[in-house]
């Protein structure tokens, strides 16, 4: 059970590592065919996981705690909040689009500095929503699948992908050693398993706010599919227009419904 655990956690983690990696074989930025093809991917697998290992899961757990019908009321408090809590971190941080220029408010930190601290803040909730999913399986709260979690877990990981790129490549660029910059772009990755196992720790613990916090974790992961995946996968004017991003978000939602309905 340890292991199953420790390699669900690990697996987010290790997208990091290896997007940070690209800067030690790379000499170009990602293409622009793969960005849509991972984020579509990535934003397939996301919303398909919040549907059905999060806000079901959290509805079905409120309703048997005694809410009866009145067991969305986790999940959409939870949801919101989810929403809310990563618009904060986007308004005091930059956004991590891959394509633009880093966006913020004014601040006497480098560009490199403000985007390794949004993307540092931004995988906090996404490990937590692993972490939800297998303290769930773990105390037998939520009826969830390994493989449901695992699912989520190589998700999140492909989503990781090109953000410990943009962490690496830039750093690089700007003079910074190929191995610091990817050591950078790995570190702004570790706090997604710490995240993951405070949450399973405090499993035993979380029980009676589960359903808000399975929620809440959905709400944070549609708020990064939203606000970073679409936009991504979609482009913009200057690029040629691709159903690229839209295919691939088909096979990640329809893989990730399989997988948890079938598995789950």
């Amino acid at each position: 059970m340890i292991s199953v655990i420790a390699k669900g956690l690990l697996i987010p983690f290790l997208g990091t590592v290896l997007g940070s990696a690209c800067v030690l074989f790379m000499k170009k930025d990602l293409s622009q065919k793969l960005q849509k093809s991972l984020s579509g991917f990535a934003a397939g697998v996301m919303i398909a996981a919040a549907v059905w290992s999060l806000l079901i899961p959290s509805m079905e757990q409120a309703t048997e705690q005694g809410l009866g019908k009145l067991g969305f009321i986790p999940a959409v408090v939870g949801f919101c909040f989810g929403m809310l809590f990563l618009l904060l971190l986007d308004v005091i941080t930059p956004h991590m689009h891959l394509n633009e220029s880093v966006e913020g408010p004014k601040t006497n930190l480098s560009k490199s500095a403000m985007m390794f601290l949004a993307v540092t803040l931004h995988n906090i909730p996404e490990g937590m929503a692993v972490g939800v999913l297998y303290a769930g399986w773990y105390t037998g709260a939520v009826q969830v699948s390994t493989s449901a979690a695992l699912a989520l877990a190589i998700g999140i990981a492909i989503q990781n992908f090109p953000e410990g790129a943009i962490i690496s490549m830039p750093l690089h660029s700007k003079g910074v050693s190929k191995i610091k910059a990817c050591v950078y772009g790995v570190l702004s990755g570790i706090v997604e398993p710490v995240a993951g196992l405070i949450t399973i720790l405090l499993a035993k613990l979380i029980i009676p706010v589960l359903p808000y916090l399975l929620s809440f974790a959905a709400g944070a992961m549609i708020y990064v599919v939203v606000e970073e995946l679409v936009p991504e996968m979609a482009g913009n004017e200057n690029e040629p227009h691709s159903n690229l991003g839209t295919i691939m978000f088909m096979i990640g939602f329809s893989l990730m419904m399989m997988l948890d309905v079938a598995l789950g």
